[in-house]
């Protein structure tokens, strides 16, 4: 491992909130930057092409133009379908209902679906960033059944603590939360200091 960057996985789902995986992308080429050795490897969903422009006003060769390595979603026969090929962790950033359901039961029907089931097979760390409210009881079963597989569910639920400004502010920090649990340093995220009283 000491010979290779860290490999992250990044998908990009058809739900709201396409402004996380664009971000999350940003943040970690900017980290690359600064000395982390961190390879992207990016994969976005034919629907998450229509979400990224109504939300961000991006084409999809912009977000692309962020990662390292790109996938496409039909590609089974790619790298990170593979078990053998090294990677550290891959966050759905978004994370629809339907990616949920197709992780929660193992349905490899696309390259997101078989990347996330790949990770949890061998024990990698995995970070749905679902989008939905509210849940209905398929969806938390699904979280559920994820959860035991040893997922982590990440809402991007904002914290205020911080007292953010500006929707970039809420989404930065649950960024850097992100960042967090994919164990990697990130210098001036907003930190709780505990009560003053």
């Amino acid at each position: 491992m000491a010979d290779r960057p860290r490999r992250i996985v990044i998908a990009i789902t058809g739900a709201t909130g396409a402004v996380y995986g664009v971000r999350l992308l940003q943040t970690l080429r900017a980290l690359n930057a600064q000395g982390p050795r961190i390879e992207t490897h990016l994969v976005i969903s034919d629907a998450a092409v229509l979400t990224l422009h109504e939300e961000t006003g991006m084409a999809r060769r912009e977000v692309e133009a962020l990662a390292d390595v790109v996938h496409k979603s039909h590609n089974v026969g790619a790298t990170i379908a593979s078990g053998s090929y090294q990677t550290d962790a891959m966050v759905i950033a978004p994370c629809s209902m339907k990616t949920l359901a197709a992780v929660a039961h193992g349905l490899s029907d696309n390259l997101i679906a078989r990347a996330a089931d790949v990770v949890l097979k061998e024990r990698r760390r995995l970070i749905l960033m679902v989008r939905e409210t509210p849940f209905n009881l398929a969806h938390l079963r699904n979280m559920t059944a994820v959860t035991e597989m040893g997922g982590i569910v990440f809402p991007p639920l904002p914290s205020f603590y911080h007292k953010p400004q500006t929707i970039d502010d809420i989404v930065d920090h649950t960024v850097a939360r992100v960042i967090d649990l994919l164990g990697i340093e990130l210098a001036g995220a907003p930190r709780w200091n505990g009560l003053n009283g």
